[in-house]
């Protein structure tokens, strides 16, 4: 009987992240999640069973990782990882210019540093004696590719991400350890709810909030019609196992419009397409950025 394989995954409570694990746990590959409650684990272990491992921990806690990564360690005894899945993120919407620092910091905290942290505790995890290495797998966005406006400090961190990850993969060829990004566009998941709950209220003195606002409700429209969860965990899995993975899979929906396109037209066409479908036009009249500044600093 072949053994089981285990992977971590990182964020795995909802969404892409608990995707992924059903696909992994279908496939008989017990699965180290990461959550950040007591309550998401015991979710975790009445759905999966002994098929799963919850891990309570936040990626930005070097102690909290590190103590995860000897948990695992001590469970696996002398087996490797398959891999390490990075997936868990956090996501905000504000115009750059008016977007509290503290709040863009946390964006790069969780997306990028979070990340590189999980990648250092448990990489020495997927070198088995004898084995071929195990393999690293981050989530991105195609955010990392096109800057969207009002997700500015999300697109800024995946872009991070995406710089990340190749650097580490060429790194990385020196243990035969491979990198590979999965890209999705919009997904159907929960986050969407979410999304739509926000509150704008803090930018309604700047010429922004009114466009901030349709440009959620139009991203909401096109994540609730995006790609299904079960689409990117199989993805993953084909990352994980596949002879010859890509260095990157792009999973969007609507792939010729809302990839293709804007990544192959020159970067002011794109500009003035998605300025067209936002409504960032010119304002007419004063346009007194020292004010927004001012108003941004109280």
């Amino acid at each position: 009987m072949k053994a089981q394989s285990n992977v971590l995954v990182t964020g795995v409570s909802s969404g892409i992240g608990l995707a992924i694990t059903e696909s992994l746990t279908a496939r008989n590959i017990r699965v180290f999640g990461s959550v950040r409650s007591q309550r998401d684990a015991e979710r975790l272990l009445d759905t999966f069973k002994d098929q799963v491992v919850p891990l309570i921990f936040d990626t930005t806690d070097r102690d909290a990782v590190t103590a995860a990564s000897e948990q695992v360690r001590e469970l696996l005894k002398d087996d490797p990882l398959l891999g390490i899945v990075n997936n868990a993120g956090t996501g905000t919407a504000a115009p750059l210019l008016h977007v509290p620092i503290a709040e863009f910091r946390q964006q790069l905290e969780v997306n990028v540093i979070g990340t590189l942290n999980v990648i250092q505790q448990f990489l020495p995890l997927i070198q088995g004696s004898g084995k071929r290495p195990g393999r690293i797998v981050n989530i991105g966005s195609t955010a990392g590719r096109i800057g969207i406006p009002f997700f500015g400090a999300y697109a800024a961190s995946k872009h991070a991400l995406t710089g990340l990850s190749e650097s580490l993969r060429r790194e990385l060829m020196l243990y035969g350890v491979d990198v590979i990004t999965v890209v999705p566009g919009p997904v159907k998941t929960a986050i969407w709810d979410k999304a739509e709950a926000l509150n704008f209220s803090a930018y309604s003195d700047t010429p922004y909030v009114n466009l901030i606002q349709a440009f959620r409700d139009a991203m909401v429209r096109d994540g609730r019609n995006g790609m299904e969860p079960r689409i990117i965990g199989d993805t993953v899995f084909t990352a994980l196992t596949a002879k010859r993975p890509k260095a990157t899979y792009i999973r969007v929906a609507g792939l010729f419009s809302n990839w293709i396109l804007p990544t192959r037209l020159p970067s002011r066409w794109v500009d003035k397409l998605i300025g067209d479908k936002v409504g960032l036009k010119l304002l007419s009249g004063p346009k007194n950025l020292r004010q927004s500044a001012t108003n941004q600093s109280r």
